[in-house]
């Protein structure tokens, strides 16, 4: 569904990705892994057209999506959740939510009712104040707002951060129940135990290159994976 290709970005002077290529296959769930400072963040950033690559290819089912802005690739079917929510903190649940779906020209009240299913805590607050909602709250806001948008590919950056671990296990759960439903999933994670459990593959990055690959139950039996990111 999605492949990268050399891909190179530049921040002022430094080269913080460094001509990687990867895969996504359509339907799964892949993960990226790495210490901060590795470059996951800017991959995604790039993929969605934040942040424009200096070289390389981003290819979206079979059409290029590199340089192109951040509208045509939603549009496409590509939708991030950020890392740090990035909420609208003084609209309602609801109108976050329908900010998400505000490229689509049909009636999204189906995905509504399933956004709601999926994190019902949402729908019992959907008249209250985004910026109101605890850090759990405001993280499924993110994703539901991402789903809105009724994507091919989403991408995550860091959805567990700052969360306590029985809400984060609640999060991970929502990601294999999204990819249950066939929408494939990039995932960019700081948990390397819980990304990998959940991940069909897996890449470890360090200093903008790519330095392991696998699936994700061969990286959690991997034993320098096990050493760097599992404390093991």
């Amino acid at each position: 569904m999605l492949k990268i290709t050399d891909l190179k970005v530049n921040y002022g002077g430094i080269e913080a990705v460094k001509g990687v290529s990867f895969e996504v296959p359509e339907g799964k769930i892949v993960t990226l892994i790495g210490a901060n400072g590795a470059g996951k963040s800017t991959i995604l950033k790039s993929i969605s057209g934040v942040v424009k690559s200096s070289n390389g290819k981003i290819e979206f089912q079979d059409g290029e999506i590199t340089g192109k802005d951040a509208a045509f690739i939603v549009g496409r079917g590509v939708t991030l959740v950020p890392e740090g929510r990035r909420i609208f903190p003084d609209l309602t649940v609801l109108e976050n939510l329908r900010i998400g779906a505000y490229m689509r020209h049909d009636n999204y009240s189906e995905d509504l009712e399933w956004v709601y299913g999926l994190f019902p805590r949402l729908k019992e607050r959907s008249w209250q104040h985004g910026g109101t909602l605890s850090g759990g709250e405001q993280q499924m806001l993110a994703v539901a707002r991402a789903l809105m948008s009724k994507p091919k590919l989403i991408m995550m950056d860091e959805p567990s951060l700052g969360l306590a671990p029985l809400i984060v296990r609640g999060i991970f759960d929502i990601i294999k129940e999204i990819n249950k439903r066939g929408v494939t999933i990039l995932l960019v994670e700081q948990n390397a135990n819980m990304a990998l459990q959940a991940a069909d593959f897996a890449y470890v990055m360090e200093t903008g290159r790519i330095t392991r690959t696998g699936t994700g139950r061969e990286l959690l039996n991997d034993p320098k994976v096990k050493a760097a990111y599992l404390g093991t």
